[in-house]
């Protein structure tokens, strides 16, 4: 069977990701003070104004304005911004579900982790391309004149017998000034960026790759004065480039024991060391949780038929390898550390640094 496969990124520079880095930059001040900081605070953007608002139980002290501005001014902005902030207390009836005898999720909500052995990094090809593409437009803008942070890749692959055969689509929308014309632009990109990022996957390219380099023909206005932006938006970036499933709940501003985003780090943890020792070729564990309840309601393993073992006994070696309760996922994964800004923009899975990407030996 022959079919297409299509993963997006966007760089740090759309207003989306701009409020995701924003969000946990704030998380992160938190948890270098105060390691029990329960934080939920997200923001919005629109042309000079940025919207700050969420919950904060914590004995940090937070400077929300410095913390947001640096970040803007760090991305390209050159104008002021208007800061609206509106933060509460986490709700008490929330507080006294998560802190019984045992630590316990502070909602409820269905989880995934996904992997394959399709690349070095256990993630879909297409997902991994676009994600170093915008990493390298990163480097290269800021040593170049006339380019903006706001920028978009999409690279399509062509599957046959559910293995990637050639990439079939290159697309990458960048922000600049007036001055570039479209044909420098899609002259450096293609340089500087998408050759220097095939260069490893050469192997994938064919006759039929086609190149798309801003095919609007000009993008000249960009970040908050262009679109509004707010925390949560690009879940599909953020995961899997939509090769595997989501549950629906973002990742950034939320600390360890909101499970949206510890349990599906751990979901990835596992999902990533089922494949990373032979035991499938592809994964995909979701987990479920109830709030005031320590340990998961439900756990379900799909691997697609490339499993090499039967699933009974995948499921028997997750179970003695693996501890799904939430005090256990914060502990073996270290998520008191102020590891969260790093995580905002290119992806939370399959780069090196983060805990729930290490190898794990199943026993």
């Amino acid at each position: 069977m022959i079919k297409v496969i299509t993963s997006e990124s966007v760089n740090i520079g759309h207003p989306d990701k701009t409020c995701d880095c924003i969000a946990d930059a704030f998380l992160d001040e938190a948890l270098r003070q105060d390691k029990n900081s329960q934080m939920a605070v997200e923001c919005a953007i629109k042309n000079d104004k940025l919207f700050i608002y969420g919950e904060a139980t914590t004995s940090a002290s937070i400077d929300y304005d410095k913390i947001a501005k640096d970040i803007l001014k760090e991305i390209g902005y050159k104008n002021d911004f208007t800061i609206i902030k509106e933060i509460s207390r986490q709700s008490p009836d929330i507080a006294k579900a998560i802190y019984k005898n045992n630590l316990c999720a502070n909602d409820q909500g269905l989880m995934y982790g996904y992997a394959t052995n399709d690349t070095k990094e256990y993630m879909p090809l297409t997902l991994i391309i676009a994600h170093k593409l915008m990493r390298q437009y990163e480097a290269f803008r800021k040593t170049s004149k006339g380019y903006y942070a706001d920028a978009k890749s999409q690279v399509s692959v062509s599957y046959e017998d559910e293995k990637p055969q050639y990439i079939s689509t290159i697309l990458i929308s960048v922000s600049h000034n007036e001055e570039l014309s479209l044909d420098k632009i899609q002259a450096d990109i293609k340089t500087n960026v998408i050759d220097v990022v095939m260069q490893d996957y050469k192997n994938y390219l064919s006759d039929k790759t086609k190149f798309l380099i801003n095919p609007s023909g000009k993008f000249t206005i960009w970040g908050s004065f262009s679109d509004s932006g707010c925390v949560g938006r690009k879940i599909v970036v953020d995961s899997y480039g939509g090769e595997g499933r989501v549950g629906g709940g973002c990742f950034s501003s939320k600390n360890a024991t909101k499970v949206d985003r510890s349990g599906a780090y751990y979901a990835r943890y596992v999902a990533k060391n089922i494949v990373a020792n032979d035991l499938a070729d592809k994964c995909e564990v979701q987990v479920s949780y109830s709030i005031g309840l320590p340990s998961p309601t439900s756990l379900y393993i799909d691997c697609f038929n490339t499993n090499k073992i039967p699933l009974g006994q995948i499921y028997k070696k997750v179970d003695e390898n693996f501890d799904f309760s939430l005090s256990n996922i914060i502990s073996e994964l270290d998520l008191l550390s102020p590891v969260y800004k790093a995580t905002s923009c290119y992806g939370h899975f399959g780069r090196e640094g983060f805990a729930w990407e290490k190898f794990k030996k199943i026993n």
